[in-house]
């Protein structure tokens, strides 16, 4: 799919990736998600479909990808200039 994917996130299923993708796309950057072991163990014996993901995105895109998810935490939407001011 892409080359050099980074990691710009962490979320704990695979509906919670979804909806970080759809939103980056929604901002034209293409991304993907795959299982992470990071925080193995820490769900054991509790269903959580299907374990913590990683979302990824291609290199280039990390910065804006950070600033638009960033933006997203406070409540706030990019625009075609960049970040809120």
């Amino acid at each position: 799919m892409m080359d050099d994917l980074v990691r710009v996130t962490i979320v704990p299923n695979e509906v919670a990736a979804d909806v970080v993708c759809t939103f980056l796309r929604a901002e034209g950057i293409r991304c993907a998600h795959r299982v992470t072991n990071v925080g193995a163990g820490s769900w054991d014996g509790v269903p959580n479909m299907g374990g913590a993901r990683e979302v990824v995105v291609a290199q280039p895109d990390l910065e804006a990808a950070l600033a638009i998810l960033a933006a997203a935490d406070e409540g706030e939407f990019l625009d075609d200039d960049g970040p809120p001011a």
